[in-house]
């Protein structure tokens, strides 16, 4: 029997090279091949399980074949199926019919026959099939309970309550349901989890690529005190506190991956708000050139970071990839012949060599408090979390001019209001232009999906509005724009990469900022100095067919520079190209 790979390499699903890479990530991540493979994108879900049948000789069962009311198997326990990944599809009195995600397991087939004591029948089924089968079995459980957890709750004392709510979090029921919503964040590479109380229920939100996702299929409402009480046992949160908002984090191993939650949760007047920030340690990218620069903004960005002292900020909203950015570039210098120390709130990734502090306020240990610390440390290089107020800014440029490279992020919109910023928090001008070496800009954009994106031809008036014509190849008008498939999941994008704008301060940026200029004059500086707006970072993206011109336009919120942004009816379909 020839191998999975080679198969998926004679009907060109995959290349050789392909291969190897996943093989070499299989040895890392010690999950199946096929797993894999799907996960780096290689291939699809599907197309590697239509191979998988034929190489098996295991029919592979389609997404409506599946039974729309749960089939319930006495002699089976709930947690070997989700264990296995497997689920009973069709039941008659001569056998069992079920889809497994690995059906030429062979133990499998034996236990299920044991238990059943009847001959069983396995096909093979997609991952994401079977994920959502077992969907319907913890709503069914969530039905079933319902009406029993209201007639518990009825008539109890406040403590009667809590204890209660303790047991009830430690049942299986609850603890399915709650890895269920955590399990499903990582398949669909959600970076949020958002249970949220309202009027008409609860609700059950992911942000995907930065863009939230309403889940169709949200728990039952009376299960959200169990499934807040669950959240708090596990991020060590107080359980009996609802009034007051908290924060908590949960370390956890999910299908491989190690991921680290931050749990916050708010009172509202419908029960308590619930959001886990995930960050799946594996996810990170510690390369700066795997980034998403620019050739010329990524080599401009590392002479500013060779540099032996100064301050060097990343600015941007929540969630734009500051600090990974920052991870990154501290991953590319070399601690062993240096001092790397970083203050940070909280410390999202342990890196190697590094001397890492985390910020506690309850006792007072605040970004201050250790930079006061730290410079008897003898460091070489200081990473601050965050600029957050004036004593912790000044003690940055401070450290700067002593002699160290201060990393550090700030929340602006663009890299010269970075300068404001400082001089808001306190610095005065000649100490900025004695200290900051430079700032960078970034947002995230969404790549478009390598399987729907769709070829648009761009009039003359629509290349002239965006501004896009310096951008392109010669001849070049085409561009791509999303369209939304299975894979994707009907968004037409899949992933993300970043835009930057590098705003350095030499001679001349020096003369504008003493001479008081506002963030709209020193950005007017910086353009004429020959500075790439976030704006136009992104036109390259769009030119270079990762993102979409509405996709730029929906980060950026601005005008290219010489009008108005073009229409989505200036784009129109390309007429197909035969060679």
């Amino acid at each position: 029997m020839k191998k999975i790979g080679e198969l998926l390499v004679e009907q060109g699903k995959v290349s050789e090279r392909d291969v190897e890479r996943t093989l070499l990530a299989q040895s890392e991540m010690g999950e199946m091949f096929g797993q894999v493979l799907v996960k780096l994108g290689l291939v699809s879900e599907l197309d590697f399980a239509e191979v998988l049948s034929r190489q098996l000789g295991i029919p592979l069962l389609a997404a409506a074949d599946y039974p729309e009311e749960v089939i319930r198997l006495d002699e089976v326990a709930e947690d070997f199926l989700f264990s296995n990944a497997v689920v009973p599809v069709a039941r008659s009195e001569e056998r069992v019919k079920f889809a497994a995600a690995v059906p030429q397991d062979p133990f499998l087939s034996k236990a299920l026959g044991m238990a059943l004591e009847k001959p069983v029948e396995i096909v093979l089924g997609l991952e994401s099939d079977i994920n959502r089968a077992f969907q319907q079995y913890l709503q069914a459980d969530s039905g079933d309970e319902e009406d029993e957890l209201n007639d518990q709750f009825a008539g109890q004392s406040d403590d009667e309550f809590i204890e209660h709510l303790r047991d009830l979090a430690s049942e299986a029921p609850v603890i399915r349901l709650v890895n269920q919503i955590i399990h499903r964040a990582v398949d669909m590479s959600a970076s949020d989890i958002h249970i949220e109380p309202f009027e008409d229920g609860l609700h059950l939100r992911y942000r995907v690529d930065g863009v939230l996702q309403e889940h169709p299929d949200a728990p039952a409402p009376s299960l959200a005190p169990a499934i807040a009480s669950r959240i708090k046992l596990l991020s060590q949160m107080n359980i009996a506190e609802q009034r007051l908002p908290q924060d908590g984090r949960i370390m956890t191993r999910v299908k491989g991956h190690e991921l680290d939650l931050r749990v916050s949760t708010i009172p509202t007047v419908h029960g308590e708000s619930i959001v886990m920030r995930v960050l799946d340690r594996e996810s990170i990218r510690l390369s700066l050139p795997d980034m998403g620069f620019s050739e010329d903004t990524l080599k401009r960005y590392q002479e500013l970071l060779s540099r032996p002292h100064g301050v060097l900020l990343v600015t941007g909203p929540t969630g734009s990839g500051k600090t990974t950015t920052l991870y990154a570039s501290l991953a590319s210098l070399d601690s062993d012949s240096l001092k790397i120390i970083t203050v940070e709130d909280p410390v999202e990734y342990q890196l190697q060599g590094v001397n890492q502090i985390q910020v506690q306020p309850q006792i007072e240990l605040t970004f201050a408090r250790a930079l006061r610390s730290i410079l008897r440390q003898d460091p070489d290089i200081i990473m601050i979390g965050e600029m957050r107020d004036t004593e912790t800014a000044q003690i940055g440029v401070q450290s700067a001019l002593t002699g160290h490279l201060v990393l550090s992020t700030l929340h602006t919109n663009t890299a010269a209001g970075a300068i404001t910023r400082l001089e808001d928090m306190g610095v005065e001008r000649y100490l900025i232009t004695s200290a900051v070496n430079g700032v960078l800009a970034q947002r995230l954009v969404r790549r478009l999906c390598g399987s729907c994106k769709e070829t648009v031809s761009l009039s003359d008036e629509a290349i002239a509005q965006s501004g896009i014509a310096a951008y392109l190849a010669s001849g070049q008008r085409e561009v791509y724009r999303a369209v939304g498939c299975s894979e994707c999941m009907d968004t037409g994008y899949s992933g993300r990469t970043s835009i930057h704008e590098l705003f350095p301060l030499d001679d001349e940026m020096h003369r504008v900022i003493m001479s008081g200029a506002d963030a709209t004059v020193l950005h007017a500086a910086a353009r004429r100095q020959g500075m790439v707006t976030l704006y136009e970072d992104g036109l390259r993206k769009v030119a270079a067919g990762l993102t979409s011109m509405e996709e730029v336009l929906r980060v950026t919120q601005d005008q290219s520079e010489t009008g108005a942004t073009p229409e989505a009816g200036d784009l129109a379909p390309a007429q197909p190209v035969t060679a």
